[in-house]
């Protein structure tokens, strides 16, 4: 008897399951020009920020590679003293 119970629940479930399945969503509401233009801002903002990020991640690596390969920063030449004229 038990058995019979888990068998038709377990078939009535799937045929649920099955024309939930086929079942449409509504389409979205359409956007306003105040909402486009808000996910535009945000799209910009994000972009921005990234753009940041990786340039502040390319400085690091810079950075780190002169750091470890022993490359120096190069360094002004001295000033040539005077010729001729001594004090």
């Amino acid at each position: 008897m038990k058995r019979i119970a888990i068998v038709t629940s377990i078939a009535a479930g799937l045929m649920l399951g099955a024309f939930a399945a086929q079942a449409k969503l509504p389409p979205a509401p359409a956007l306003s020009d105040a909402q486009k233009a808000a996910e535009a801002e945000k799209a910009k903002a994000a972009a921005a920020k990234d753009a940041a990020d990786l340039a502040k991640a390319q400085d690091r690596a810079v950075a780190n590679y002169h750091k470890n390969k022993g490359i120096e920063e190069p360094k002004p030449a001295p000033h040539a003293a005077k010729a001729g004229k001594k004090k």
